[in-house]
């Protein structure tokens, strides 16, 4: 297992729309266990491939806190299969888009389904946290990112922040 760096913004490549995976083989196990390592060390409750440059239809969340139990959830092609009517409005960040936090509106419930690390189908009705960090992942996975949710004037606001972050990077 090894860390893999998380692209941020304005990197175009978290714009990109990730492939589904054909096959659970030993380097898709292998990317899942550096992107847990990757999102526990960062810390972050959410992780999809295409984050560490990857673009794979591959997510890991762990939405638990503090001293809670860990409970990891690997998913290989997640959808959404139905949301609620009914909407949520909670604070998000992104490891892709470090220190902004923005409230966003989402379905306060979903169903889902994905494959697990041993190729079966499981199907999830999540709600809260949960619900929340995989609606954001899946985001991620269709080149979508939680500032979209935002209206355009903030979207613009960060994205222009960023883009400027980057080229006083790139000088130095």
């Amino acid at each position: 297992m090894s860390i893999r760096p998380i692209l941020q913004l304005p990197d175009k490549r978290l714009r990109l729309i990730s492939e589904p995976v054909a096959a659970i083989d030993g380097e898709v196990k292998k990317l899942v266990a550096d992107m847990f390592e990757t999102m526990y060390e960062a810390p972050g409750v959410g992780l999809a491939a295409v984050q560490v440059g990857v673009p794979k239809r591959v997510v890991t969340i762990d939405a638990t806190r503090g001293e809670e139990k860990k409970q990891p959830f690997a998913m290989i092609n997640p959808e959404i299969l139905w949301a609620s009517d009914e909407k949520s409005v909670l604070e998000e960040g992104c490891l892709s888009i470090p220190e902004y936090i923005d409230e966003v509106e989402r379905p306060a419930k979903i169903k889902a389904r994905f494959l697990d690390l041993d190729g079966r189908t499981i199907e999830v009705e999540a709600e809260g946290l949960f619900a929340r960090v995989l609606q954001h992942e899946i985001d991620h996975i269709n080149g979508v990112l939680f500032i979209d949710h935002l209206s355009k004037l903030k979207r613009d606001r960060v994205e222009k922040k960023f883009a400027k972050a980057a080229k006083r990077e790139a000088v130095e």
